[in-house]
């Protein structure tokens, strides 16, 4: 199967360094194997969304000369394919309404485990879905961070894949559009690492294809938290692209060239010699 990669944002916020390490790592894999690298806008969570974010990264990235191979896919439009996924689900028994609130959770540890709600069934209240975590071990090795292995039961327990509002949850829109896209290596943060075995499950119980995993380090702030769009981490400049790209680099302690002045010409020499297995696996603050 010919390699195809892909970078997924959400559009919370302009593109910062974080993001931009994501989007330089898996570009970089995606050409690396000779294949192919698509966006898709992770576009889901309404409440959550800047207006005009989505235009704007999509523009940003081909300032740092990462250009996809396809036009974006905007899981928003998506949504038939996310509702006929869960009815499947449904319909094999697989998912349950649960009414549980984060509090009554937080009272039992955390977790909803074997189906069994705190809550009483509300008349008055959309419930939200949840999929059965059943008392199994999914392992997978992951190309950068090596052999994972996660109890669903005991680690995730049963999780969310429709909220309350109706929204589709992340897993279920995140699998079903991996596949739809023939995603064939997923590489992405760390931050992800901890979903990717109900991800396994998920595609498992839907018959969907499961993609090799590479997490790549997380870039950290002057306080040791995850750069991020809801920490407000300074958006990089697309219009002078060169600076955060080199950084974006030798975070990934990927080896450029020195007198590149273009964003292209960076890319090119950070291919020669490039292999993912040689990316750091630690979280750090950028030089």
């Amino acid at each position: 199967m010919n390699y195809r990669g892909r970078f997924a944002p959400s559009p919370t916020g302009l593109l910062h360094f974080g993001s931009l390490v994501a989007a330089v790592g898996s570009w970089l894999c995606a050409r690396h194997a000779g294949g192919q690298w698509l966006l898709r806008v992770d576009d889901i969570d309404p409440p959550r969304e800047v207006a005009g974010s989505a235009q704007s990264i999509l523009a940003a990235l081909p300032a740092f000369g990462l250009v996809a191979d396809a036009p974006p896919l905007y899981q928003s439009q998506r949504q038939a394919a996310h509702q006929e996924a869960f009815d499947r689900l449904r319909a094999a028994g697989l998912v349950f309404p649960c009414w549980c609130s984060r509090a009554q959770l937080a009272e039992a540890g955390g977790f909803h485990r074997d189906g069994h709600c705190l809550a009483q069934p509300q008349a008055d209240r959309p419930p939200a879905w949840r999929l059965r975590a059943p008392d199994l071990a999914v392992a997978f090795d992951d190309a950068l961070q090596g052999r994972q292995q996660q109890n669903l039961r005991d680690e995730a327990g049963d999780f969310v894949i429709r909220r309350v509002e109706g929204l589709h949850a992340y897993h279920l829109a995140c699998v079903v559009d991996d596949a739809f896209q023939g995603i064939t290596e997923v590489v992405r943060g760390t931050d992800l690492l901890d979903s990717t075995a109900r991800q396994i499950w998920l595609q498992r119980c839907l018959s969907l294809p499961t993609p090799t995993y590479l997490h790549l380090p997380l870039a950290l702030d002057a306080h040791g938290r995850k750069l991020s769009k809801s920490e407000r981490a300074h958006p990089v400049d697309p219009a002078d692209p060169v600076p955060a790209l080199r950084r974006a680099l030798a975070f990934l302690d990927v080896q450029t060239s020195a007198t590149a002045r273009t964003p292209e010409a960076l890319l090119k020499a950070a291919l020669d010699g490039f292999e993912p297995a040689r990316l750091p696996h630690l979280a750090a603050r950028p030089a």
